[in-house]
């Protein structure tokens, strides 16, 4: 199987191809070792470099997802907190008086621990999207950009 710049993945940067001089054509192109390594060692620069982007752009969304979810977690304590307040109200109402006051106080405590329950949820949600930290995109993409240089590499030694 053969890889081409074209199947990079989708978030990946496309490399434009360095422009050909004008007096080498391809029937005729008798480049010399050095011109070769030199064009080799600019694309290999310029793949580098948009490796190194892609990296950053994926890593920058996955911290984006674990603010986000931290966020949430730390939402979920401060009402998981007032839960509790209110649930300790209530119990302290329904010791000091026997009267309907505790049930409501009671019914509030238990609403605000379900939000908190369900935001921790959404947290850990956000915050499972968000590992490994490891830019698999990129990773992707450099074993693909590995396999098409073995490729062509192979390739024209056979020609």
């Amino acid at each position: 199987m053969t890889h081409t710049v074209n199947d990079r993945p989708a978030t990946a940067p496309r490399v434009q191809s360095p422009p050909i001089p004008a007096t080498a054509t391809s029937a005729t192109d008798h480049r010399s070792t050095a011109d070769l390594v030199k064009l080799a060692a600019e694309q290999i620069s310029t793949l580098v470099r948009d490796e190194l982007k892609l990296a950053q752009v994926e890593l920058t969304q996955k911290g984006k997802r674990a603010g986000v979810g931290v966020g949430m977690f730390g939402g979920a304590g401060l009402v998981a907190m007032y839960g509790v307040g209110a649930v300790l109200a209530s119990v302290i109402i329904a010791l000091a008086a026997v009267v309907p006051a505790w049930l409501s106080a009671l019914l509030v405590g238990v609403a605000l621990l379900v939000v908190a329950g369900i935001l921790a949820l959404l947290g850990k949600s956000q915050v499972s999207k968000a590992v490994p930290p490891v830019p698999q995109d990129a990773v992707a993409s450099v074993k693909a950009d590995i396999d098409t240089i073995t490729h062509s590499v192979k390739d024209r030694g056979h020609r």
